[in-house]
């Protein structure tokens, strides 16, 4: 069965499709709080036709969303599109994965759908990096449980902060300089950003590592995670297919008609 996965963060929504358990596309388009429905729908369906994909071909949606306004918003255009009611990751839904938080409930649904994913696909122990508006690292202990992490500005969000906080340095995009010593202000930003971001993760990866006693398989997704993670010392996986692959394991787990 082909079914409609779509993930809300802050920065952007990632859309797919899993078809018999298989991802066939991975896309992310721009979260807009101001849309309606309507446009949703119709976006939704502008990245199906790319795809080849027509509505009636889908069984079952599933959304997880960090952006709670939106969470009706987009299930209401699934809706209008495919006459679908999609499962929404939140209180209640069967997950398999143990939270071993102080609040349990305040864990975001797409780090609980990132775990849940990496854990059937790469084992436990196991790091999870998300790498959005704010980067995630995650831990599931030897035990699979869901043991805890940190969160740190994303570095989208530490390049805003320099573009509006700053007077004199300019708007820059952001790609990995040959160096990282540089001779002009345009690549020290972007030095400072992607390999600044790069040692951090490294540096917390072995502090994390230290802490659990073991090590740890270490997984990374988000749209920047490409730029990122490929000038990390450590070895890390990178999946882009993280998320969707989780919501898919999650629609089945929950499916009442399963």
């Amino acid at each position: 069965m082909r079914i409609l996965a779509v993930d809300i963060g802050n920065s952007n929504i990632v859309i797919g499709c899993v078809n018999d358990h298989k991802v066939e596309f991975v896309e992310r388009i721009s979260t807009q709080r101001n849309q309606t429905d309507l446009e949703y729908a119709i976006c939704c369906h502008m990245v199906l036709q790319l795809h080849h994909i027509q509505p009636e071909s889908l069984g079952g949606a599933i959304i997880s969303s960090v952006v709670p306004p939106l969470t009706a918003l987009l299930g209401s255009a699934i809706r209008k599109l495919t006459g679908i009611e999609a499962l929404v990751v939140g209180p209640g839904i069967k997950t398999g994965v143990n939270i071993l938080m102080d609040q349990p409930a305040e864990v975001g649904s797409d780090l609980v759908v990132a775990a849940v994913a990496a854990i059937q696909d790469y084992g436990a122990p196991v790091l999870i990096i998300d790498m959005g508006t704010a980067t995630t690292m995650t831990v599931i202990d030897k035990n699979r449980n869901f043991i805890g992490g940190l969160i740190l500005p994303g570095v989208q969000l530490a390049l805003q902060s320099l573009e509006t906080g700053t007077a004199q340095l300019p708007r820059i995009h952001l790609k990995a300089p040959s160096r990282v010593i540089c001779g002009n202000t345009v690549d020290c930003m972007q030095s400072g950003l992607v390999y600044g971001n790069a040692a951090q993760i490294d540096g917390l990866i072995d502090r994390m590592t230290e802490e659990v006693g073991y090590p740890l398989t270490v997984v990374a997704s988000g749209g920047l995670a490409p730029l990122v993670i490929e000038q990390c010392k450590h070895d890390i996986i990178i999946d882009q297919e993280l998320l969707l692959k989780g919501l898919d394991i999650l629609f089945y787990k929950n499916d009442k008609r399963n």
